[in-house]
């Protein structure tokens, strides 16, 4: 089992950018896949982007070309640039992680962080 801690989120405005961290004990990152999924109020969590541990990502369709998911093995953390932020991407954002290989399906992760609060405003 990891443990996941995410952090860096705030309020920003339209066209802003913000950095997330998701720092990991326990296990390596460079082991496992790493996602992120977010939740926005009254909605479900969806799928954001996911690094396999060989290093392959990808990434929903709604954010694809804004934002980018990193890893810093030496640090044991998985990053998320997030650029030209919209109203729509304000969720709390969630890292998740799993042993076998990457998947958009929040089903497939048994470990996860408490979430990091994004909030852009136009």
């Amino acid at each position: 089992q990891v443990q996941l801690v995410e952090s860096g989120g705030g309020l920003v405005q339209a066209g802003g950018s913000l950095r997330l961290s998701c720092a990991a004990s326990g296990r390596t990152v460079s082991s496992r896949a790493m996602a992120w999924f977010r939740q926005a109020p009254g909605k479900e969590r969806e799928f954001v982007a996911v690094m396999s541990s060989g290093g392959t990502t990808r990434y929903a369709d709604s954010v694809k070309g804004r934002f980018t998911i990193s890893r810093d093995n030496a640090k044991n953390t998985v990053y998320l640039q997030m650029n030209s932020l919209k109203p729509e991407d304000t969720a709390v954002y969630y890292c998740a992680a799993r042993i076998l290989g990457s998947s958009w399906q929040m089903s497939d992760y048994p470990d996860w962080g408490q979430g990091t609060q994004v909030t852009v405003s136009s």
